[in-house]
């Protein structure tokens, strides 16, 4: 028999419920201070609000794009009082475009906010801190970017191509004539290439858009349905007027047209170390660094950090490509790198194939699990070098004394891993020298970080 309702109704604990902020409502604010993620923190009738484009010191008229409990989730529209260190957005699709999150604050800022954040979340998460704070390691603030992708979509209504970067807070799509973090030779294709899309017979055909620069030009078109031979010619043409590789793809892995190939002299896409005299080779799909300048002044600093000697074997975790691994090849007996794809290892040991080097190794592995049974693991290494995704490498920190390391070099994407994970390397011994923030993303309050630990 089914329970019959009582006709009791309860309160939740705290009291009545606070009335549900609704979407799209128009809210004065003052902003109090930042949040890592760089948008504007202000308090309202026991709410905490979070809202984009707005600094400490101002007041503002915020848009509620949406709300959970007692978080509102804001966007500034109308400034009462300007804060004394905002300055005018260069780029005029700033406040709608959802790639660049902090121009309205100057560089100098910027790189307050990342380094603020990397301390606070250290002291959080681990209640570690450095013998020694490195200064930011900077590049240029814009023309930085050697890898954009461009959101495509057919708007069928308006029966029209929509080609751009996604809006903030938003699925919409911003046009735009000039992106200027972007690398010149990105910044022509992405201004010329939209026009061209929109000539297309099939526009509905079409996915999105990846640009790439380095020792070529690439474009990579994805696709969800076979692209028409006329529309696949117009496309060519204007790769091959522009030098530039046509890569495409549809189900399966992305495709270099042979023609665009022919056009653009065969040189293979890749990037450059210039300092090592290395030619990493890769394809779209790949991870890369986007901030060439910021990624060679990035090894440059790890392998000053590290300081392996000429007899020593290194053992490179996430290794990628081997944006680091190779370089360090150049310094010593022997590097192990260690990656979790398969194609990114085989790219790795071609590289250094291409490159001369034969002190090197490659393994697969599966990181985010105990490394026991992998033979590599075995070996002792003096120093270790770790360069994970966002989730971290608290398994292979669990189990660095096991690997044998004096040194470990961290080079992270989040500072709440790196400092989780910095109190587990804390709490087997190692004491946290020097950590320093590497501006990989200026105009974005995206953080880098870099750190460098010492066994006890």
């Amino acid at each position: 028999m089914a329970k019959q309702r009582s006709g009791l109704r309860f309160q939740p604990s705290g009291g009545a419920r606070s009335p549900a902020v609704p979407v799209g409502k128009k809210q004065r604010l003052n902003i109090e201070r930042l949040a890592h993620d760089g948008r504007g923190i202000a308090h309202l009738d026991g709410r905490t609000w979070f809202v984009d484009n707005a600094l400490p010191g101002e007041a503002v008229e915020a848009r509620v794009l949406s709300a959970r409990a007692q978080i509102v989730d804001a966007r500034s529209e109308r400034l009462f009082t300007s804060a004394a260190n905002r300055r005018s957005e260069p780029c005029p699709v700033a406040g709608t475009c959802g790639g660049c999150s902090l121009q309205h604050l100057s560089h100098a800022d910027q790189l307050e906010l990342k380094q603020r954040t990397l301390a606070e979340q250290l002291e959080r998460f681990s209640g570690v801190r450095p013998q020694e704070w490195a200064a930011p390691l900077v590049g240029p603030e814009f023309g930085y970017r050697r890898r954009a992708r461009l959101a495509v979509r057919w708007d069928v209504k308006a029966k029209r191509l929509d080609v751009g970067f996604r809006a903030a807070a938003s699925q919409a799509i911003v046009a735009f004539d000039d992106c200027l973090v972007l690398v010149p030779e990105l910044q022509a294709l992405a201004r010329d290439l939209p026009e061209v899309l929109r000539g297309f017979s099939k526009p509905q055909a079409l996915g999105h858009v990846e640009l790439f620069h380095g020792t070529a030009s690439a474009v990579l078109l994805r696709h969800i349905e076979p692209l028409s031979d006329g529309d696949r010619a117009r496309l060519l043409e204007f790769c091959s007027a522009r030098d530039v590789q046509l890569w495409l793809q549809g189900d399966g892995e992305p495709t270099l047209c042979s023609s665009a190939a022919e056009n653009s002299g065969n040189r293979e896409l890749g990037f450059r170390l210039e300092a090592w005299d290395l030619t990493l080779a890769y394809r779209p799909g790949d991870f890369v660094q986007v901030n060439e300048p910021v990624n060679q002044a990035m090894v440059a600093q790890a392998l000053g950090w590290l300081k392996p000697g000429s007899d020593e074997r290194v053992l490179d975790l996430f290794c990628g490509l081997g944006n680091f691994a190779l370089p360090l090849a150049r310094q010593v007996r022997e590097v192990v790198g260690v990656e979790g794809v398969q194609s990114m290892v085989e790219r790795a040991a071609a590289n250094a194939q291409a490159n001369g080097l034969t002190n090197t190794r490659f393994h697969q592995a599966d990181l985010a699990k105990p490394l026991a049974d992998a033979p590599w693991a075995a070996e002792d290494f003096t120093a270790v070098l770790l360069d994970p995704p966002r989730d971290g490498a608290f398994e292979p920190a669990r189990q660095m004394r096991s690997l044998g390391a004096e040194r470990v070099l961290y080079v992270s994407c989040n500072p709440a891993t790196l400092a989780r994970d910095a109190g587990e390397l804390a709490r087997q011994g190692y004491r946290l020298k020097r950590a320093g923030i590497l501006d990989m993303f200026p105009q974005t309050a995206h953080v880098e970080a870099m750190a460098l630990f010492e066994a006890g």
